[in-house]
């Protein structure tokens, strides 16, 4: 049985200085010693993850995180690794001791509240000491929750199982679907899949799974073939499908094969929507029309895989930006959860399709280059775009490039 993907887990960081006890809660809200814990400060050096289920929740991620009070050259390392933890961090849980709130913990909540992350202040080892009653003012005052808990006896941790189900942003409640919004129950799509090298062995890639997932929750079905055999598949329907959702590297050929009334896009393009936000993308896809020979894109892919030959996000996607450019770009590449801190030179940045990363994440990165005055777009949107079919590809959301 395959487990949910850490991308659909509501993702819960574990915040506070070194030694307040963050590694004990994680063992204690897990019932199991994930992490290790010492009396010696600074023992986690880096984010420790931990999928669970959490009852009434379903699949989380608890990730315990290194103390943003370590010093030296490998403490601000520590530090820089916690902080990429926000740009993930659905929930917060901010560890302290009662007597021992200062700045470290002014500034956590800070970049907690700006984030827009909801925060629950754990007054940890509750045993040995109490918080003042003019910072617990404060914390009502601001409406942020707290609990008290003795993490290595377990106590508290009904109160802290509470809080954060009380915590749960409704956007993860009321979670978005990938496709079944577009069609209606009854209905049938056809999902092209392309099996080249870059499909793995034995199996579909995740965008792919979780599409067909999603038909089946909203009580539609599908037809899965490869681009070769699309042509002969909607021959031999006796009606025309509602969709027909494709690999974005076979844009070209799909598009051609599916008859000008049948809606179609692309697998990366209901991911842009379902992880990030469709309409900025949309909007920031025209800048692809400003680009001149020798300017700067960033290109973020979520996996961590070796690139292979004809690579989509090395090779594809440069060489068909480079075409319609009609120069040479400078390209530059970050995988997984590394994304960086200085975009000003940026003239465009190209995320992926993002079923590696959960939507959060992918916003905090929407919020960056906004903030940057950088245009993020999407691989799908790109490729359709340099190929000349954007607006069919977004018709069936309703949008266009107009």
């Amino acid at each position: 049985m395959q487990s949910t993907p850490k991308s659909n887990r509501i993702q819960i960081g574990i915040f506070g200085r070194r030694n307040v006890g963050k590694s004990a809660l994680m063992n204690a809200l897990t019932r199991q010693n994930v992490s290790i814990v010492s009396d010696v400060a600074g023992t986690t050096t880096d984010p420790v993850e931990k999928p669970m289920e959490l009852l009434p929740l379903g699949p989380v991620l608890f990730i315990d995180t290194a103390g943003v009070d370590d010093e030296g050259f490998l403490g601000q390392q520590r530090i820089e690794r916690t902080r990429k933890i926000f740009d993930r961090a659905d929930i917060g849980i901010l560890v302290t001791e009662g007597w021992n709130w200062g700045k470290y913990e002014d500034n956590l909540l800070s970049e907690l509240q700006n984030r827009r992350i909801p925060v629950i202040v754990d007054f940890n080892k509750s045993d040995l000491s109490q918080p003042a009653e003019s910072l617990l003012a404060h914390l009502n005052e601001q409406k942020i929750p707290y609990v008290s808990t003795v993490a290595t006896d377990g106590t508290g941790m009904l109160d802290l199982r509470k809080a954060l189900i009380d915590a749960v942003p409704d956007d993860y409640l009321n979670a978005p679907t990938i496709i079944g919004d577009l069609v209606k129950p009854g209905e049938m799509v056809v999902l092209v899949v392309p099996i080249d090298k870059e499909a793995p062995k034995g199996r579909l890639i995740l965008p792919q799974v979780q599409t067909i997932r999603d038909l089946l929750d909203s009580d539609a079905y599908c037809i899965v073939v490869k681009e070769r055999e699309l042509r002969s598949a909607l021959a031999g329907l006796k009606q025309p499908p509602a969709l027909v959702v494709t690999d974005s590297q076979a844009f070209l050929k799909v598009a051609a094969d599916t008859p000008k009334d049948v809606p179609m896009t692309s697998f990366s393009i209901l991911f842009a929507r379902y992880k990030g936000d469709l309409s900025e993308y949309i909007t920031s896809t025209r800048a692809i029309e400003k680009l001149k020979p020798g300017d700067e894109v960033l290109i973020a892919e979520a996996c961590t895989h070796h690139p292979i030959a004809d690579d989509i996000g090395r090779v594809k996607i440069p060489r068909w930006l480079t075409q319609y450019v009609g120069g040479k770009l400078n390209f530059t590449h970050y995988q997984g959860h590394d994304f960086p801190e200085d975009l000003s030179h940026y003239k465009l940045v190209i995320q992926c399709g993002s079923c590696m990363l959960n939507r959060r994440e992918v916003l905090s990165r929407i919020y960056q280059c906004k903030r940057a005055g950088v245009p993020i777009t999407n691989y799908g949107l790109t490729i359709a775009y340099t190929l000349g079919i954007f607006d069919r590809a977004v018709a069936v959301f309703g949008a266009s490039e107009n």
